[in-house]
């Protein structure tokens, strides 16, 4: 208050003690306080009557136009309030551009659709009218081979019999039958890797 600290003011009340004693400093205290609150109730008053002159007289709006002017983030801010203001955005502007958008591309993908199922519908026509003739083939091989005789071989040939597939496990007894050789050892025992010390 008035520009001082707090021990200013402890200052200031121990010498208002000494001076004017301790049966009237609360007096004292009650008339100060007193004049400190009309001081501030006039200088409220005062301050009040400025704005209002201010607004009548427009200075007021001229001085908010010149800050606004005078920092430019605020004025870019400004403006961003300004279109996000809800009493100003018309919601029907953009809803009715991509309504329109939306409609058109509906009408185009039924229009595709339409002569997409007319080709078809032509073509199915057209296989109608010009039906492919189907060759005939036998209902079943076995009947068209009932009555023939069986393939003689040809005199001079043996017959062979037509070879069978073995199974892993025969293939397995058949691997057993022969001898495992190791090729390129020199002996058992020896690393063909490492040379054999002579002596």
């Amino acid at each position: 208050m008035f520009g001082m600290g707090g021990t200013e003011i402890l200052l200031v009340g121990i010498v208002a003690l000494i001076v004017v004693g301790p049966k009237e400093l609360p007096g004292l205290f009650r008339s100060f306080g007193q004049f400190v609150g009309k001081a501030r109730g006039m200088a409220r008053e005062f301050s009040r009557a400025m704005e209002d002159a201010a607004d009548q007289s427009g200075m007021k709006e001229a001085g908010r136009t010149l800050k606004g002017l005078s920092n430019p983030s605020k004025y870019g801010m400004d403006k961003v309030k300004e279109a996000a203001n809800p009493l100003k955005w018309d919601a029907d502007s953009a809803t009715g551009k991509l309504a329109e958008d939306r409609a058109e591309a509906s009408k185009k993908i039924q229009e595709a659709t339409a002569r997409a199922a007319q080709k078809r519908l032509d073509a199915e026509a057209a296989a109608q009218a010009n039906p492919l003739p189907v060759p005939e083939l036998p209902q079943n091989r076995a009947q068209s081979t009932a009555g023939a005789p069986a393939p003689q071989a040809p005199v001079g040939q043996p017959v062979t019999q037509p070879a069978m597939r073995q199974t892993p496990g025969q293939r397995a007894a058949g691997a057993a039958r022969k001898p495992a050789t190791r090729v390129g050892t020199r002996g058992p025992g020896t690393n063909p890797r490492r040379p054999v010390p002579k002596g």
